[in-house]
């Protein structure tokens, strides 16, 4: 084999391996949610889901903005994995409350931010 056709061969194989596949069609199954709050220097944000309001704890680096629709488990609490459909990708959350009322929500969201 050739330099030249290794150099092909691992450059192919390792943008096979980095690809990450999506179910849509199970993410659609789940949860739905907008979030109605997002600030830059804080790492909570809310979701308005079926049920009422989650405070969420963004953990994995990557929190969304508001008006992104997420699915995923909104009605427990702990480290979950979230889909963000106009994004495209799956991203991990902790729940902190969930089935909150808006006023609660601002009120949580107050304490865990200020």
């Amino acid at each position: 084999m050739s330099i030249m056709t290794i150099g092909l061969l691992v450059f192919f194989t390792g943008c096979v391996r980095n690809r990450e596949y999506v179910d849509e069609s199970y993410w659609l199954t789940k949860e739905r949610g907008e979030v109605v709050y997002s600030d830059p220097y804080c790492n909570y944000y809310i979701v308005e889901g079926d049920y009422g309001y989650t405070i969420l704890r963004a953990t994995s680096g990557y929190k969304p903005y508001e008006g992104t629709i997420v699915y995923g488990d909104f009605s427990n609490y702990g480290y979950r994995e979230f889909y963000s459909r106009s994004g495209g990708g799956i991203f991990t959350s902790e729940v902190i409350e969930y089935w909150l009322s808006y006023y609660d929500a601002q009120s949580g969201i107050e304490y865990y931010c200020y």
